[in-house]
């Protein structure tokens, strides 16, 4: 089964206030649609750029902000859809066979990024072309 577009979804984050502060968790299987296999960090990026422009052909990530913000824009083939990720407390799910972009970073953009697989090059659709063969559209 080939995602679509209502596959990408903002999921909130267990979040607890007090005096001392904030402290947002999470668990697999239970606040992340997938087991955590691995995680990475974008940060630093300069002005302008954009990330990612890619789809994965079996990986799921699950993206938030733990500093700043950035755009996600998503793409399954036919459709296109943008978010805003500004919070912690908040995380975007993108299915494999989602193209994803992230752009408009502010300068404190701290995104992590938790997938369901270790790395793998030939998991990775780089060519838009070839994404759109793989989803059927190309």
């Amino acid at each position: 089964m080939k995602a679509k577009i209502q596959d990408v979804r903002m999921h909130k984050l267990p979040t607890f206030k007090d005096s001392r502060g904030v402290l947002t968790a999470g668990e697999s299987h239970r606040d992340f649609p997938f087991a955590v296999a691995r995680y990475f960090v974008v940060y630093a990026v300069n002005g302008g750029a954009k990330r990612g422009e890619h789809a994965h052909r079996e990986c799921h990530q699950f993206l938030t902000c733990v500093s700043g913000s950035c755009s996600v824009e998503v793409f399954d083939g036919l459709a296109t859809k943008a978010f805003r990720l500004s919070s912690p407390e908040e995380g975007l799910h993108i299915p494999p066979g989602i193209w994803g972009v992230q752009s408009d970073h502010t300068p404190d953009c701290v995104l992590l990024v938790l997938a369901s697989h270790t790395y793998d090059e030939k998991d990775y659709l780089r060519d838009k072309n070839d994404f759109l063969s793989f989803v059927g559209k190309g």
